[in-house]
């Protein structure tokens, strides 16, 4: 593998693409739930290699841009929150990384972020629930309340947040997807996102 092909394959969570949607996103970030938007630029170098990545089962997303080949292109998921506690879960939700060149992929189901530990935690595949990123700039994010006029919700915003894969996840991805050995590194950064927490009234 060249060097320039292994930096696009290396960049695999980094970018996403849907296989429904090319409008502009829908999504209300200041509802409860998870607002992810990619890091510019890699959704067309992502599309190059032949790796897509597309949530279902409650996910929403669109693609932010001209078009999923646009060089800035970028790709945006909101995940709704079906079932919350102290943490954000997205019971249902299912993030899919899929290899169109060897027919394989894997699954980041129920994902939970975590903001008091910087972590997202999910089960892969049928395997169990492990860390699958890291929230690198957890310890600095502050929270922003509001409170919705028409219908009295309380939420705390925590944007900007960072995601980059988790140690270990890089090789899974890898592995399931049968790319090359080194192809993607962990810590490889994901994107970024806004998480809305409903706080009590």
């Amino acid at each position: 593998m060249n060097y320039s092909k292994k930096i696009v394959v290396g960049s695999l969570g980094v970018a996403a693409l849907t296989l429904a949607l090319a409008g502009p996103a829908h999504a209300d970030a200041s509802k409860p739930g998870t607002h992810i938007k990619t890091i510019a630029g890699l959704a067309s170098s992502l599309e190059a290699a032949g790796v897509v990545l597309y949530g279902k089962g409650g996910a929403t997303s669109a693609v932010m841009g001209d078009s999923v080949a646009a060089q800035n292109g970028q790709v945006v998921f909101h995940v709704p929150i079906t079932s919350s506690k102290n943490t954000v879960k997205h019971v249902g939700s299912t993030l899919v990384l899929f290899n169109t060149t060897t027919n394989k992929q894997v699954e980041l189901r129920n994902p939970v972020v975590d903001l008091s530990s910087g972590t997202v935690r999910a089960a892969v595949g049928v395997g169990p629930v492990t860390t699958v990123f890291t929230i690198t700039n957890a310890k600095t994010l502050k929270p922003v309340v509001k409170k919705d006029a028409s219908t009295g919700i309380r939420t705390s915003m925590y944007d900007g947040v960072e995601l980059s894969l988790a140690p270990g996840i890089a090789a899974a991805v890898v592995d399931g997807l049968g790319l090359p050995v080194g192809s993607l590194a962990d810590g490889s950064k994901f994107a970024t996102a806004t998480v809305t927490l409903q706080l009590a009234s």
